[in-house]
């Protein structure tokens, strides 16, 4: 997943924050217990979400793609004292394991779970008034998700879409369907106008989307 120099990303994990003890047992317990562990966010991913969500104190969140609940976690450290987190997941199979992980980081009470199809699950919630989006779902399908929460989002909003990098191969000679998919998406973005983006080169790419 990472695209920096292995030395690099060492230097700029020991001068950020340190990792909660909470999380590091999460990471840990992902990468011993789940397949494909390197969706985790991880420690630094993790800190740059909570310091972006601390900066705009959000009272309404809306996650796409849970997995271990690492980066909901993260996203939650900055809720506003009345805040809530929705967070979707496909897989009902992390059901105990997110109950468990939200309730040692004690945000369970701020963190609604949701599983099933994000496009099914976005439509049944209809939150309006959205402070911050993560998107780190299935890639093929980010653009639709977008689209879907844009006009859901406030102005002055933010959208964080993960992966947009793509192991650095959207800058590269690849040409499978997952690398072009990806560059459509960061084209896209790039030239709407209701919004102001930069990318953000963490671990595989953050795209960092402020609503006009």
């Amino acid at each position: 997943m990472e695209i920096l120099d292995p030395a690099l990303q060492a230097y700029l994990d020991n001068h950020c924050d340190p990792e909660p003890a909470a999380l590091q047992k999460i990471n840990r317990d992902t990468y011993l217990k789940v397949l494909k562990p390197h969706m985790l966010s991880g420690h630094y991913q993790g800190r740059v979400l909570s310091m972006l969500s601390k900066m705009i104190q959000p009272k309404l969140i809306l996650e796409i793609g849970t997995f271990t609940g690492y980066s909901a976690i993260c996203l939650a450290e900055g809720l506003a004292d009345d805040g809530i987190l929705h967070t979707i997941e496909v897989n009902r199979e992390f059901e105990e394991m997110l109950n468990s992980h939200f309730k040692s980081t004690n945000v369970d009470k701020k963190v609604k779970l949701h599983f099933g199809a994000a496009e099914a699950v976005i439509a049944d919630l209809e939150l309006n008034n959205i402070d911050l989006v993560f998107i780190d779902a299935d890639k093929r399908n980010n653009f639709k998700y977008f689209e879907l929460i844009i006009d859901k989002v406030r102005p002055g909003g933010l959208i964080i879409i993960d992966n947009v990098l793509w192991k650095g191969k959207v800058f590269g000679a690849d040409k499978d369907a997952d690398t072009d998919n990806i560059r459509k998406l960061n084209e896209l973005i790039t030239v709407n106008t209701q919004v102001e983006k930069f990318i953000l080169p963490v671990r595989d790419g953050l795209l960092i989307i402020r609503k006009k």
